[in-house]
């Protein structure tokens, strides 16, 4: 079909019938002769030439998918082709894929993935703690399955590995470290008490953010934006008050991680470039590993050469033993990654909403799996605290909005 090779067959209707089915042509030339010089003799008394005086094989069209499947199948007629083809492709004339027709469809599934990897990475750290009460090595454990994942992801060019310079590394660096530090932080607080505990403290991080944007940065934060962080102040406290896991241990230690995270904040804003988000987070979690080693070494590294690695095999075995630490990492990772590229897919106010929403469901799921029993108390001051959060981001996430729309007119 995609060449005509029998002379007795019209040239005419075989290009007619090519271009029909967008596939190559060729003609051969005992077929031109045939009746080339007939219809040369009759080209006169026409307003154009049936016949160009120089017949070239068509270009084959590139087309994929479902449409090529399509090229195979002999039409009724000859209109009847482009008519699937505009309903198949845009206006440019190219298929549409899934992901242009159903966009909601991909930001949800990423939504999703994004709270189901959280909440397997929390409830998995949870029960590695419970045998294997180490957290700064457990961190480095993180951080270190991350930084092979990106160095694999690089060797395979999936992305392809952005390159840095001195300049960049210094604007990282503090990144880093901060990552760093409220990463080892969490942990810590993590191994100490419930991780819904820990979720509830963690809740207060957009105080500091405010207080540091307010006194550091010098940004006036208004009214309404302090007075919503006030019910997240009460409710932490109340939580923490009847907290039946409470020790000043894993207080103290996401205290510190909210303050690390809110410097990292800070720090981001300052080392904004036009790597992608990708390539920023594998060298920020290079750099936060090697931050990270010293202090697991110096703290932790006697106590597990002496009996911490061999009670753990003991309790668990040593082979779930490393695959639990391998899967603990690849999820901390994974769900870090995935965070990022949802939230880059969303407006500001989504974005508000959906970190809000994840520690819902992280702090709902930790209850239910580890059966930590809560007061009535600490149950409704949890619940204050979040409904703080999610007033405090939608705020937040508005002054932002019109913010950069306010910019918009001024740049164009």
């Amino acid at each position: 079909m995609a060449s005509v090779t029998n002379p007795l067959h019209s040239p005419i209707r075989a290009s007619r019938f090519s271009s029909l089915y967008l596939s190559p042509i060729r003609i051969l030339p005992t077929v031109v002769s045939l009746k080339s010089r007939s219809l040369a003799s009759r080209a006169t008394n026409l307003p154009f030439s049936p016949l160009p005086e120089k017949l070239k094989p068509a270009k084959p069209a590139l087309v994929s998918g479902w449409n090529q499947q399509l090229l195979l199948i002999k039409p009724r007629g000859r209109d009847e082709f482009p008519a699937v083809a505009a309903t198949a492709a845009d206006a440019d004339g190219s298929p549409k894929g899934f992901a242009e027709r159903f966009p909601f469809l991909i930001t949800g599934f990423f939504f999703f993935m994004w709270y189901f990897l959280n909440v397997i990475f929390n409830i998995l750290n949870k029960k590695v703690y419970n045998y294997f009460p180490y957290p700064y090595f457990v961190s480095v454990i993180h951080l270190l399955v991350g930084v092979v994942y990106c160095l694999v992801s690089w060797t395979v060019g999936l992305p392809k590995r952005a390159p840095i310079d001195k300049e960049l590394l210094t604007l990282l660096t503090p990144v880093a470290i901060c990552h760093a530090l409220g990463h080892v932080m969490s942990n810590v607080s993590f191994a100490a008490v419930a991780v819904s505990f820990t979720h509830t403290v963690k809740a207060l991080e957009p105080f500091f953010n405010a207080t540091a944007s307010q006194f550091v940065l010098g940004q006036q934060i208004p009214l309404s934006l302090w007075l919503s962080l006030l019910p997240v102040v009460i409710g932490v406290s109340m939580a923490s008050m009847t907290e039946l896991s409470f020790n000043w241990t894993g207080f103290i230690s996401a205290m510190i991680s909210n303050i690390s995270f809110t410097y990292r904040s800070i720090y981001s804003k300052k080392a904004m470039t036009g790597m992608d988000s990708t390539n920023v987070y594998a060298y920020i979690s290079i750099i936060a590993l090697v931050f990270c080693i010293p202090p697991a070494i110096v703290i932790e590294g006697p106590q597990l050469l002496q009996h911490g690695f061999k009670d753990a095999i003991a309790k668990v075995g040593l082979v779930k033993f490393v695959s639990d630490l391998f899967w603990v990492g690849l999820f901390y990772h994974l769900y870090n990654q995935l965070a990022t590229n949802t939230l880059e897919r969303v407006a500001p106010l989504t974005h508000a909403v959906g970190n809000v929403l994840k520690r819902v469901f992280v702090i709902g799921f930790s209850i239910i799996v580890f059966g930590n029993k809560i007061s009535t108390q600490t149950g409704i001051g949890t619940v204050i605290a979040i409904a703080g959060v999610a007033i405090y981001s939608v705020i937040k996430a508005k002054m932002e909005e019109e913010k950069r729309k306010g910019a918009a007119p001024k740049a164009s």
